[in-house]
């Protein structure tokens, strides 16, 4: 069939699949707006088929399903949805001559496959997680272990837990040691250790580490008290763990020459961007990278991958093409896109096969394979599968931060590609600039736009997971990624490759200045007054909405994109006016944060620094945690801290019971650790029991009460509502003012 006539027939089956008024004329009567409407979306809808841009939204549908599990309570089996999406897969495969009925079988058979893959995925991971604070001997292998300045960090294969049941014992702990000189990945230990359940979100929103360490198979996070020996092992080590054990000896090595070939912080990062291991790289380097925007070079994701990949592809086709014969007979572009494949899935295996590092790999190999099936390597459909592949065996991925800026940022840089390049094109033909300017403005161009295209894209999910936004990251970037691809990772991977010759001497020494420039740049961006500005924590909403408005804005190649417009409005005026909240209780009862007088948060009692740092960002308030003014206006005694706030109430945190019975009688708000008196007369209560159902609480105070929203679900919810009040624990929920919480009889 020829072209023209295989794309009039797929457009006659998109189209009149539309509706039944579709005429051979290709046109509605054009006496009604509604027609003349609907020709236009008939029209768009055509070069949407006959670009064949449907694919990718079957990527953002098959999200979507995941999203719907994470939503559901309860956890859902997978053998529903796994079945529904056979039913409506093979119903889509039957209806495809009717090309709009196949299309809604198919959305909802991805919808279903994306739901069911989050199901299988969370049941077949059965963590054990611990249900307590214990200190107790544990023995295990060593899986991997990461120096820090203070210590290490190990991950543990338990074999032995004395006082823990087996049933309700972890699999898996995580470890800080203060000594683990002599000790590598591999080794057989045993250690006296307080552990305790992986922790729960700081607030209602925040990160969630103890999701995230289910996923990981972590069940348990602790520190060890004493000495760590040696010990012989009651089980064989599996083949499993002795070559994750092999691996991360020899990226330990490497880590370790690297950084003393180097020195200094540079060094730290250098050997970073080549093994994977970030836990040497002092705070401060940290600090400034996240500040100049360019700490996602230390994290090793696309960038590296493909410079890796890129470098090895580049290197093999040029040594290939000085041999005229091989050149002519062999297919040297495929030939260097396979070794390319090879030295990428090594990169991913000796890097440490991270979240980031496995997505990164699979998006390489699909490019690297659209060579060898000479198709475009880099197109909005590889991209698309590729994020399916990654969904479908890692379903938690997408609800995290890596995972949305990464492929935010592809998404949006395939999409600008032909618009940057007509840009510098339009630009380097104007014949004004010859010589050197031209091609300064040839390289900088691209990198400028493509910086600042993929800093757009990005800028929603940085604040909603980390509140800040980085307002000079654009020159830090300018700054650093030259060098990064040009000396930095090139250097990288050819000191890898001498590395098991003891040639890699030079190579890193040259890397060291490379990442010393990178560095240099960094801190001069983060001095920079006004680099870091923190906002308020953005809800749901918000960066729902900023998601498909990016997905509206890159995916469509029709004029349907500029209602990408109306869910970037949205996004922005929920963004600008975010619900700010004006309590914040600690987990574990430990303090609180009051907003105060003058519209700042001050703390009550001693929370952690790390959860107080949470509470300070999600407020957008850039304050350290060791700030003074934190304390201003707050009474405190031994017994507990009271502070009054706008509108007269006065809110009390308390660590004693007889100061907590004084305090029912003359608090609004009552904070503490241990169990509220029987008709402790406040308005709002917040005790223990309240606490452990509920971990983390919120609270925002109004005029005519205050409304609740908690970080934990718990299902074995067995209190009953107050009088006239609908207490849902997960959700918000409004207290009337001068009423209670619940009686003491209800929290128990």
């Amino acid at each position: 069939m020829a072209p023209d006539n295989a794309g009039r027939r797929l457009r006659i089956r998109a189209l009149a699949s539309v509706g039944s008024d579709w005429e051979t004329t290709g046109e509605f009567p054009l006496e009604s707006s509604w027609g003349r409407l609907r020709n236009w979306l008939l029209r768009q809808a055509e070069k949407e088929v006959l670009q064949r841009r449907l694919f990718p939204w079957l990527a953002v549908i098959f999200g979507l399903g995941i999203l719907l599990f994470f939503s559901a309570d309860g956890r859902p089996g997978a053998l529903v949805p796994f079945t529904a999406a056979a039913i409506f897969g093979a119903a889509g495969f039957l209806a495809r001559r009717r090309f709009g009925l196949a299309l809604v079988l198919v959305a909802i058979a991805a919808l279903c496959s994306g739901f069911a893959a989050a199901a299988w995925r969370t049941g077949t991971i059965a963590t054990i997680g611990l249900s307590r604070v214990v200190i107790t001997p544990v023995s295990g292998f060593i899986e991997a272990i990461e120096d820090r300045p203070s210590g290490a960090r190990v991950i543990l294969d338990v074999t032995g837990m004395d006082r823990i049941p087996q049933t309700q014992r972890p699999r898996r702990i995580r470890l800080t040691l203060r000594d683990a000189t002599g000790l590598v990945a591999g080794d057989h230990i045993t250690a006296n250790a307080r552990l305790l359940p992986p922790p729960d979100r700081a607030w209602p929103g925040g990160y969630d580490f103890a999701r995230d360490a289910y996923f990981r198979g972590i069940g348990a996070v602790g520190s060890a008290l004493g000495a760590v020996q040696r010990s012989s092992s009651p089980v064989p080590k599996s083949w499993r763990l002795a070559l994750s054990a092999s691996l991360d000896q020899a990226r330990n090595t490497l880590t370790r020459r690297i950084a003393s070939a180097i020195g200094g912080p540079e060094g730290a990062v250098a050997a970073a961007l080549v093994t994977g291991k970030r836990g040497s790289i002092e705070e401060t380097t940290n600090e400034d990278l996240r500040a100049a925007g360019l700490y996602h070079i230390v994290s090793i994701s696309g960038l590296h991958m493909v410079l890796a990949a890129g470098t090895i592809f580049a290197l093999t086709r040029g040594i290939l093409a000085l041999f005229p014969v091989i050149a002519l007979m062999w297919p040297i572009k495929k030939v260097a896109a396979i070794v390319a494949m090879i030295a990428a899935v090594s990169y991913c295996l000796f890097s440490g096969s991270e979240l980031a590092t496995i997505r990164a790999l699979v998006m390489t190999l699909i490019m690297l394979g659209a060579i060898l099936a000479d198709r475009p390597a880099l197109s909005l459909r590889n991209l698309a599968l590729a994020a399916i592949v990654v969904l479908a065996f890692e379903p938690e991925a997408l609800l995290g931060p890596s995972f949305q800026m990464s492929y935010g940022a592809v998404v949006a840089l395939i999409a600008a590609s032909p618009l940057l390049q007509k840009a510098s094109g339009s630009i380097l033909t104007e014949r004004v600039l010859l010589g050197i300017a031209a091609l300064f403005l040839r390289a900088a161009i691209p990198l400028i736009g493509t910086t600042f295209v993929a800093s757009l894209a990005t800028a929603p999910f940085a604040a909603y997971h980390f509140q800040t936004f980085n307002a000079y990251g654009l020159i830090g970037n300018a700054l650093a990624l030259p060098l990064v691809s040009i000396a930095v990772m090139p250097a990288a991977v050819v000191g890898t490759v001498l590395y098991p010759f003891g040639l890699d001497g030079f190579v890193w020494t040259m890397m060291g200045w490379a990442v010393d420039l990178v560095l240099q740049a960094a801190s001069l961006v983060a001095g920079l007054e006004g680099s870091t500005l923190f906002v308020p924590a953005m809800g749901a909403g918000a960066i729902l909405a900023a998601s498909l408005a990016l997905l509206m804005a890159t995916i469509p190649v029709s004029d349907l994109r500029y209602f990408a417009v109306v869910p970037a409005a949205a996004a922005l005026a929920i963004g600008v006016s975010p619900i700010r909240q004006d309590i914040f209780v600690d987990r574990d009862g430990l303090g609180a944060a009051v907003r105060g007088r003058s519209g700042q948060l001050v703390v009550l009692g001693r929370p952690p620094k790390f959860v107080l740092e949470q509470w300070l960002r999600a407020d957008g308030d850039g304050r350290e945690a060791s700030d003074s003014t934190l304390y201003e206006g707050v009474n405190c005694d031994p017994a507990g801290c009271t502070v009054e706030v706008r509108g007269g109430r006065r809110i009390s945190f308390t660590t004693e019971l007889a100061a907590l019975k004084e305090d029912c009688g003359r608090a609004d708000v009552v904070i503490s650790r241990t169990r509220a008196p029987p008709g402790c007369a406040a308005s709002l209560v917040i005790d223990r029991p309240m606490l452990l159902a509920h971990g983390a609480i919120v609270v925002r105070l109004e005029e005519e009460g205050a409304t609740i929203q908690s970080s934990r679900q718990p299902e074995h919810m067995s209190r009953k509502p107050a009088a006239g009040e609908a207490f849902t624990p997960a959700a918000r929920r409004t207290v009337p003012r001068g009423g209670r919480t619940v009686s003491n009889d209800e929290r128990d």
